[in-house]
């Protein structure tokens, strides 16, 4: 399990990677998961928290409401008592066990979403979760002993979000895409205008890593490259 240490004693953990990344937020006295995964990743998610001593966890925040982000959010709370923290855009998805539909700008992938829209993949569901607070703009952790807080960042899908630690740091969810060495744009996405006015506001944080969902991270230097690319189309 990879791990990075931020100049005030924050550990990021990622606790899983390959089809989703789950990212674990913890300082002397708190943790908070950053995503839950899809349902097939339970019992290595649960496994490795369980690991790394993690009885406990005090908030679960999710930077959106695709199923393969919030699947394991209902057994989050009931096996480790934490409490969901979620943009208030996608809170009533997660509560009833509906998920955000999958949207691309690509006119490729979206004749793609729509020939298997019949397809269980592409309509599953989650269970029912109870959130406990949601946010709009911006929503600080500084209260929970972190020097971060989360951001909307949308585009990708209306209620995106991501967390900023430390402004060194941020976990950004599908804002970005690490599987292409020389690109941060992901395939799925609901506004480009949107999405490329996150990065903006990202690359204002200060941050220099970039945490995304899906592959690997990226530096400040690949987002900007992609940030003036995109400003320019």
């Amino acid at each position: 399990m990879k791990t990075w240490t931020t100049s005030s004693g924050c550990t990021i953990t990622k606790v899983l990677s390959g089809r989703s990344n789950v990212f674990l937020l913890t300082n002397s006295s708190s943790a908070i998961l950053i995503d839950s995964g899809i349902g097939l990743m339970w019992s290595g998610l649960r496994d490795r928290l369980l690991k790394l001593g993690i009885q406990h966890i005090d908030y679960l925040v999710l930077t959106h409401a695709h199923f393969d982000h919030v699947n394991n959010a209902k057994k989050i709370v009931d096996n480790f008592g934490a409490k969901v923290i979620i943009h208030e855009a996608e809170a009533e998805y997660l509560a009833k066990g509906e998920m955000v539909m999958i949207s691309s700008t690509n006119a490729f992938i979206r004749q793609m979403i729509k020939t298997l829209s019949g397809f269980t993949l592409m309509n599953i569901s989650c269970r029912p979760c109870p959130y406990y607070l949601t946010f709009k703009q911006r929503f600080d952790l500084d209260q929970f002993g972190f020097n971060a807080y989360i951001m909307h960042t949308p585009g990708h899908s209306q209620g995106s979000a991501s967390i900023i630690v430390d402004n060194e740091i941020a976990i950004v969810g599908d804002a970005m895409f690490g599987v292409l060495p020389w690109s941060v744009y992901p395939p799925f996405l609901q506004d480009e205008k949107q999405l490329v006015e996150s990065w903006r506001k990202l690359l204002e944080t200060g941050c220099d890593l970039f945490l995304p969902s899906h592959g690997s991270g990226s530096s400040r230097k690949l987002l900007t490259r992609n940030y003036l690319h995109y400003i320019k189309v």
